[in-house]
This record gives C-alpha cells, structure tokens and sequence, in this order.
C-alpha cells in the first residue's frame, strides 16, 4: 500500500471562473430579493466547518422551489459558470467551496414535508430540511428517520454525502435509506429516479449513483427516505472502560456475537474532560461507551445484559443507565456536542478531522497504532468514534496561523488513512471526499476507478458546472 499522496489535504490551485455581469443581472431579474451579493451572505455560503479555505461565490440564490432550481441551473449552463449547492452549511471537506468561483444554491428554504406515506414507512421531503424538523414532523406518526450524523444536518446535504453517523450499526447509511430522487441536472431538465417500492430491477439506479455524489451530478429537490417504527422501549447507558483497547474490545465482542445494539459510540478521556466543561457534566474521565438499545422490554433488558456482562469482562465499571427521555436527551446531546466541545478547549483553534473506517476485526489495530501516533505528537486532540460499524473520528486541534501545526496534523492524517486503508477500510466512512479527501480517493480506488468516475461526470455535467473541483480533478 502507497502512502497518500502528497498534498492531498491542499487546496488546489484555484481557477476561478469568470462570472459575467450579464448572470448577475439575469439572476437579479429572475430572482430579486431571492439573489444576494451582499459580503456577508457570500462568506457565510464560502466557509463550511472544516479547516480550508477558499473565495467566496460570487453571488447567493435562495431557492423556493424545484423551478428555481432549474432556472438557476439553466442559467448558470448557458454562461459556463459553476453553481454550488448549500444545505445546512455543517460539512467538514470543503464540499460547499467556491473553488471555482461561481454561484451558490442556497435550498435551506425548501424544507418543507411533501408526503407521510406511513403505511409504506416513507416520506418524501424537499431537501432543505434538517433531520431534526424531519423528525419533529413526523412525531405523531410513530414513526422516525434514524440517519443521525450529529450535526443538525439538511436531508439532501446527507444524501448527498452518503451521510450516515451513531444509528448506522442497527439501522444502515443514507445509501441503505434514500429510495428515490427528484434532481435538477446539469442541463436544467428535471429528473426523478426511484420509487417508493421497496425494491426494483429497472436499468440503472441512479439513485444510488446520485446519493453520495456530493452535487457534481445533479441537485437534489426531493427525495424520499425509509422511516422505522419507534422502538417500544429505549434504553441507553454508560461505561467508562480502564483502556480504549478494553472498550474497543468490548464493542468487536458485541458486534460479533449478534447483539442488535442500535448506537454504540467511543469517547475517548481527553474527550470526556472538553464535554464535562462545555456540558456541565460530572462523566468519568476515562474511555468511555456510549450505548442504546431498541425493541421490546424483553428484548432491551436481554440485549444490554449481555453488554453489560461483555464489558465486565474487559473491566467495565460504572454502568450507568438512562431509561427516561431527559436522561438519554442529555447524555446524546453532549455526545453530539462533542466538536463544539473541543473546539471550545482551544479557542481560536480549528479541527482537521478524520474519517477513517475499516473492518470491525482490524478496528482496534488500526485505533490504538493512531492514538499511540498522535499521543506522541503533542498535538492537542479529541477521539469519538462510531464503533459498532468501524468508523471513528480523530479531531487534531491546530491553530490556524501555524504552517507547523497543520503539516503536523496534515502528517498525522496522511498516516492514519495509509493504516485504514492497509487493513482494507477507507478514507471517509461518512463525511464525504469534497476537497480534502481527493488525492486520498485516488490511493482507495485507484485511477482506473477515478477515471470511470471522472468519465461519468464528463457524461452527466459536460460543462463541468455542478459543483466542480470535488471529489476529483477534471
């Protein structure tokens, strides 16, 4: 196995388009209020949560409706000029940048909930809504959308990005959950791919080749997801471990024995300490595992015995269980406030985050070889992962001034994925290519692989105006 490739965390050299006064004109008449030049609103759309940097688009839309999309894109085709979709702004890999230059495609406006299939155990949706006011829509349903990446993430933004997060061990990715598509593609014309039928064998799927593609092939302006009835019971605990291999340890032996645990996600004692400060909690400061279990009574109280037995096994302590809504709403929140948590520790810093995930028997390998590494280098750091699946995150907290600090955890992240994908895992479990990732696809898959993707793109975006510069290099 090569190491990555150098530079493969760098921007690349940036060619910005030009943007014609004439589109700016043609968007102003088209859109009015709905087209912004305003400074400000071109940053907040040209910066995501990552740690890259690039110009802001030249101009923002906020799109209302399918036709704003198609007008936009038809209007961008005619005049050559990239347009970027913008969700909810909360990806890490530069996936949002205006590499290129271009236009913006703000669709946080088209939130709203089309159709509650309940019977079928779907609903369609516009792309602009978050899980959260997904959820909140369909409460009173009894049923819910699992896919849960942590941040407060827009529906198409997740499947754009193949998103996936702490319910993928029990209930799959965005890959698994995304049954059909309305997509505004390069050329303006509307699309829709899929059914709500559970299953088909007609032609390609374009959904799936669409889910993941990260807006280089289309924009998404419907799409219609797999819900799941609410579980009878839920319970979660907690269990703070002597080691991170006890804990790891632990989760392989869950895993692998057949419990259907539905979260099971490590946090790590440095993390421990940022979420006990910036969450007003009193958690032991060791490893620790987050965990919940779904099904019936019966089924819940068998399921988290066992786990509870396994990890006494490896020196478990400290169980603690969390049975009441509150409790489990306050132990998940401060786990998904475990970025702004560290974050926080370091003000002024940026993360590089990493999105390694392999095969659950190398995960303690491939987890231990990393904190050892990162131990060593000073860097400050946090480590949560989604371990049920293999997927785990290293923060590395740099300051952003320091050329020193970013080659450091620049290195740090080169060598973490050449071990991943070593022991046959990936570079990015959920967060996507984008920018960041791209010299790291090419060591996965190799350029037969990349030039079929790039030979699609070619096909599908010919003038290459969907959101380029990601995922490869045309």
């Amino acid at each position: 196995m090569n190491a990555p490739t150098a530079a493969a965390h760098l921007l690349p050299e940036i060619q910005l388009r030009d943007v014609p006064q004439a589109l700016i004109d043609a968007l102003q008449a088209r859109f009015g209020a709905q087209c912004s030049l305003a400074q400000a609103v071109r940053e907040q759309h040209g910066r995501d949560e990552g740690s890259l940097q690039a110009p802001p688009p030249s101009a923002v839309v906020f799109a209302e409706s399918t036709q704003d999309v198609a007008d936009l894109v038809k209007l961008a085709s005619q005049y050559e000029v990239p347009v970027i979709p913008y969700g909810a702004g909360s990806s890490l890999e530069g996936h949002l940048l205006a590499v290129q230059g271009g236009i913006s495609i703000d669709v946080s406006r088209m939130n709203r909930v089309l159709s509650i299939n309940a019977e079928d155990l779907t609903v369609t949706v516009q792309p602009g809504i978050t899980r959260k006011q997904l959820n909140d829509a369909i409460k009173d349903t009894g049923l819910f959308f699992p896919i849960d990446p942590g941040a407060d993430a827009s529906i198409g933004g997740m499947a754009a990005t193949r998103a996936s997060g702490t319910n993928a061990v029990r209930y799959g990715t965005m890959r698994e959950n995304v049954l059909a598509l309305e997509v505004v593609t390069a050329s303006g014309e509307v699309i829709r791919t899929g059914t709500r039928a559970k299953k088909s064998s007609a032609g390609y799927d374009l959904t799936r080749l669409l889910v993941g593609s990260e807006g280089t092939l289309g924009i998404m302006t419907e799409i219609t997801v797999r819900l799941y009835p609410l579980p009878e019971a839920v319970s979660a605990a907690i269990c703070s471990f002597p080691s991170i291999e006890a804990a790891v340890r632990t989760v392989i032996q869950t895993i692998q024995i057949g419990v259907p645990i539905a979260r099971v996600e490590l946090i790590d004692r440095h993390t421990v300490r940022m979420v006990n400060a910036h969450s007003k909690l009193n958690l032991r400061e060791e490893p620790m595992l987050l965990m919940e279990f779904h099904g019936s009574p019966a089924s819940v109280k068998e399921q988290a015995e066992m786990v509870q037995d396994l990890a006494s096994e490896f020196g478990g302590q400290a169980f603690e269980w969390a049975s009441t809504p509150e409790e489990r709403t306050r132990l998940w929140t401060a786990r998904h406030n475990a970025y702004f948590a560290a974050v926080q520790s370091r003000p002024g810093c940026r993360a590089i985050s990493t999105d390694t995930c392999v095969p659950i028997s190398r995960l303690a390998d491939c987890l231990l070889e990393s904190v050892d590494e990162v131990e060593a280098s000073g860097i400050p750091y946090f480590l949560v992962g989604h371990v049920g699946d293999g997927n785990f995150h290293f923060g590395y907290l740099i300051d952003p001034h320091s050329a020193e600090e970013r080659t450091q955890a620049e290195t740090l992240n080169h060598t973490l994925v050449a071990r991943a994908l070593s022991m046959g895992g990936t570079c990015t479990g959920e967060h996507g290519v984008g920018v960041h990732k791209m010299g790291f696809l090419l060591d996965e898959t190799g350029t037969g692989a990349v030039d079929m993707m790039r030979a699609i793109k070619r096909a599908l975006d010919p003038k290459n105006i969907l959101n380029p510069g990601k995922i490869f290099a045309l």
